[in-house]
C-alpha cells in the first residue's frame, strides 16, 4: 500500500504490473502499523518534487521482496509541508518568484550559501516548526527517508536528532544543480543526476561514499516503445508530419505567463510550416484552452491543435517529434527519457538556468529567448531534420530511465547499517571552492 496527502493513481512500472493506487491518509490519522514503512517526503513547491517522489513510490512497490525491501513494505509518500507548525502554500509562494521578482530569486539560489558556507542540518527549528513530523517518526520508525526537495531533507535530519530513531535519509535534487540548502554533513546518500553535481558536492566536503550518480526519478513509462501510429491516430495529430508539443500549462498557470506571451506571439507564423503540427498543451487550465482554440479558429489555422489534461504523457510524448517547454527538471528529464528534441523558450532563472546551461552545453536541447528566435529556430530543424536527430543523439549522453530503480537500491544497501550520530542545534561548515561558478 502506498499512501500520501491525495489521491491519485500510478501507471504501473510495467505493462503486466498491477495498478498500484494511492489512497489519502491525512498525517493527522495515520494509524499505527506494525509493516515496516519507507517515507518519501517532497514539498509542494511546484510540481517536479512530488512527481519524483512518485516516481520513486512506483519503483518501491514494484521492487518489494527484492533488494532489502520487504514484501509488506510500506511506502507513505508525505509534503513535508502538511506537518509544519504553520501551514502555507507552497505553489503559490513559488509562484511570486515568476514577475518582476525572478531576478532577485536568481540571486537567491544561485549565490546564497553556494560557495564555502553551508547549512549542515539542525535541531532547533525542528523543535520549533515540525514537531507533528517528530512524532511521526517515532510512531512509524521509517527504514530510509527519501527525500527530493532541500526542506524535507533537512526536518529529515532534525526529527532523526530529537528522536533518536535511527534511518538513512537520501536526498534526489531534481534539477541539474544542487542547492546550497541540502543537509550536506548529515546526508546519507546524495542521489545526483550527473557528474557536475557530483562535482559541486565533493567542494562542499561530501564524501565519495554519500554520491551516487543516478540520474532525475520519472514515472515509468517514458522509457517504454509505444506505437506512434496508434497514439497520433487517438489524438487527431496527422502521420506524415512533424509533430511540435508545445508545452504551455501545468497545475499552476503563473509560471507560464511568459512562456505563453512569447508562444501567441509566434502563432501568427505557424501557418508557413506547411510539415509541421502543432498540439498545444495548456495542463489542467481549461481558460487558456479555450482562448487557444478561438484564436486558432479566428485565424484559420489548420496545422494547430488543442488537447486538453493528457493522462498518458509517455505515448504522446513517443509520438511526437519536437518539444517547446520551460526547462523545468522534471518536464526536461522526461523528454530526455523519450527521445524528444527540445527547444527551451524563454528567459530562465534559478534551477531552470543551471538546466538550460547544462542541457545546451552537451547540445540535448536548444535554448531561445524571443518570439523571433523561435520561429527562426523552428525554420531551421524544419528544413533540416537531420538536426533533431543530432539533439537526440547528444541527449542519449544524459538518459538514466532506470533512475528511480537505482535510487531506491542504493537506499536499501544503507538501511540496516549502524551509523554513529550527534545532535546539535545549529552547524555550519565550510566547503571548499566550488568546482562551477554558479
Amino acid at each position: 500500500m502506498v499512501t500520501v496527502e491525495e489521491h491519485t493513481e500510478l501507471t504501473p512500472l510495467s505493462p503486466d504490473s498491477p495498478t498500484t493506487t494511492i489512497v489519502e491518509v491525512p498525517h493527522q490519522e495515520l494509524e499505527q502499523r506494525v509493516c515496516p514503512v519507507i517515507t518519501v517526503m517532497h514539498a509542494s513547491v511546484g510540481s517536479g518534487h512530488k512527481a519524483a517522489a512518485n516516481a520513486i513510490a512506483q519503483a518501491i512497490d514494484h521492487m518489494r521482496g527484492t533488494h532489502n525491501i520487504p514484501e509488506d513494505v510500506e511506502i507513505d509518500v508525505l509534503d513535508v509541508l502538511d506537518y509544519g507548525r504553520i501551514h502555507f502554500d507552497g505553489n503559490k509562494t513559488a509562484a511570486s518568484f515568476t514577475g518582476a521578482t525572478r531576478p532577485l530569486y536568481d540571486i537567491t539560489w544561485r549565490y546564497t550559501l553556494t560557495g564555502r558556507l553551508l547549512w549542515g542540518g539542525g535541531s532547533g527549528w525542528s523543535r520549533i516548526m515540525f514537531p507533528s513530523f517528530n512524532a511521526y517518526v517515532e510512531q512509524k520508525r521509517p527504514l530510509a527517508i527519501i527525500a527530493t526537495h532541500i526542506t524535507a531533507a533537512n526536518v529529515a535530519v532534525g526529527a532523526r536528532m530529537i528522536t533518536g530513531v535511527e534511518y538513512p535519509i537520501v536526498c534526489v535534487p531534481t534539477d541539474y544543480e544542487t542547492e546550497g540548502w541540502w543537509p550536506h554533513h548529515e546526508a546519507d546518500l546524495f542521489c545526483v543526476a550527473t557528474e557536475s553535481m557530483a562535482e559541486t558536492l565533493r567542494a562542499r566536503r561530501v564524501e565519495e561514499s554519500r554520491i551516487a550518480i543516478t540520474g532525475i526519478p520519472i514515472r515509468w513509462g517514458f522509457t517504454e516503445t509505444s506505437d506512434a501510429a496508434s497514439t497520433r491516430a487517438l489524438y487527431g495529430i496527422p502521420q506524415d508530419k512533424i509533430a511540435v508539443l508545445v508545452m504551455a500549462g501545468a497545475s499552476l498557470p503563473q509560471p507560464y505567463v511568459r512562456f505563453r506571451a512569447a508562444i501567441e506571439q509566434t502563432i501568427p507564423y505557424l501557418r508557413g510550416f506547411e510539415d509541421a503540427h502543432f498540439i498545444f498543451l495548456p495542463g489542467k487550465d481549461a481558460e487558456y484552452a479555450s482562448h487557444l482554440r478561438a484564436v486558432f479558429s479566428g485565424m484559420k489555422l489548420e496545422n494547430v491543435g488543442v488537447l486538453d489534461y493528457v493522462d498518458d504523457m509517455p505515448a504522446l510524448m513517443h509520438a511526437a517529434d519536437l518539444a517547446i517547454l520551460k526547462s523545468g527538471g522534471l518536464t526536461v528529464t522526461e523528454c530526455l527519457c523519450a527521445h524528444l528534441p527540445m527547444i527551451l523558450l524563454g528567459k530562465s532563472y534559478g534551477q531552470e538556468k543551471v538546466n538550460t546551461i547544462l542541457l545546451t552545453s552537451w547540445g540535448a536541447g536548444m535554448h531561445v529567448t524571443t518570439a523571433r528566435e523561435l520561429i527562426m529556430t523552428l525554420r531551421h530543424l524544419h528544413n533540416n531534420p537531420a538536426s533533431l536527430e543530432a539533439l537526440v543523439i547528444n541527449g542519449d549522453a544524459l538518459r538514466r530511465p532506470n533512475a528511480a530503480e537505482d535510487i531506491v537500491a542504493a537506499t536499501m544497501k544503507l538501511v540496516g547499517v549502524p551509523k554513529k550520530r550527534h545532535m546539535h542545534f545549529a552547524e555550519f561548515y565550510w566547503g571548499h571552492k566550488p568546482a562551477h561558478t554558479r
